[in-house]
Formats: C-alpha cells, sequence, structure tokens
C-alpha cells in the first residue's frame, strides 16, 4: 500500500508548490532596504555638475527615488507618468544611472524634467549600494530618510493609484 500511495503524497506535495509558486510576482525581488535609512550617497548632480544630491536631500518630506537611464527603453514609458506626478506635486529625485551626462540630458530635454535633482552615478555605484537590480526602481522615502518602499520596474497607474499614493499620503500624514 505505501508503495503506492508515496508517489501520490510526493506528487501532490509538488503540486502545492508549484500552484503556490504561481502565485508569486517573479518581477518582485524584494529590497533589504525596506525600514532602513536610505544608503549614504553624494553624487554631482546631472543637469550641474557643481551641484550634489544626497541623501539629505529627503531629509523633512516624503520623496520618490526613481533610477533611470537614457538607454533604458521601459524608462521612457514610465516617463510620461513621472511628469503627471510630478503635476501633482510629488517630490521626485531621480538617480542617473550608468549612463553619459550627454545622453542623461537629452532625454530630459525631449520628454521634460520630472526631477527636483538628479544624481549622476556614471558606474553605479550609488545604485548598487541601493540594491538596483535594473531600471527603473522607484523607492519611497519617509520624512526621516528611512525607505518604505520598492518598485521594481515600471510605474504603471495601476501601481500609482493602489499602492504607491496611498502610501505616500500616509508617510506625509505622520
Amino acid at each position: 500500500m505505501l508503495r503506492y500511495s508515496l508517489p501520490l503524497i510526493i506528487v501532490t506535495i509538488l503540486g502545492v508548490f508549484l500552484y503556490i509558486g504561481l502565485g508569486l510576482n517573479p518581477r518582485d525581488i524584494g529590497s533589504t532596504r525596506i525600514d532602513k535609512p536610505a544608503p549614504s550617497f553624494n553624487l554631482p548632480q546631472l543637469e550641474d555638475p557643481n551641484k550634489t544630491l544626497s541623501n539629505k536631500d529627503f531629509l523633512g518630506k516624503v520623496s520618490l527615488f526613481n533610477v533611470w537611464a537614457s538607454w533604458c527603453a521601459t524608462c521612457r514609458y514610465e516617463h510620461p507618468l513621472l511628469m503627471e506626478i510630478k503635476r501633482q506635486g510629488y517630490n521626485i529625485y531621480g538617480l542617473s544611472y550608468k549612463d553619459t551626462r550627454s545622453e542623461g540630458m537629452m532625454v530630459l530635454r525631449q520628454a521634460g524634467n520630472p526631477y527636483i535633482a538628479n544624481g549622476f552615478d556614471k558606474k553605479g555605484q550609488v545604485g548598487m549600494d541601493w540594491g538596483v537590480t535594473g531600471t527603473p526602481e522607484t523607492f519611497i522615502i519617509d520624512k526621516q530618510g528611512i525607505v518604505r518602499y520598492k518598485q521594481t520596474g515600471q510605474i504603471t497607474e495601476q501601481i500609482w493609484e493602489q499602492e504607491m499614493k496611498p502610501l505616500i499620503l500616509k508617510l506625509e500624514k505622520s
């Protein structure tokens, strides 16, 4: 009897794990940064290398920190929504990731600039410190400089309205 039921038990257990796995989001790899202070950094700005952007710029207000690049096709799809988020009055900072200054500036001239400031991370070191796995990625940082959310991949209207915006409104009240 055990000879026939053992394979059935094993197949059932594997089936349960596969069923659970189908419900997971493969793009959601989480972040070790959630509920921890934003990594310390100080970069020249993309638009003006004589100015800097640092983690201290996030203090005192809820901010979005968007990692993007001119070579990132998905970033270009996301850009119009970032422009709309800016029009709604939200604070967006950028990280020009593994890019050239001229290409990054060209994107902002052509598509508009939704960012208060952009850090220029030519070698990608700051992105690595943040745990960036690709572009685009967007973080929500609270008034105390604590990372509260990470969006891996493009922000869609649905993600903005259902996840990110409610969290920002909640964080702004606290």
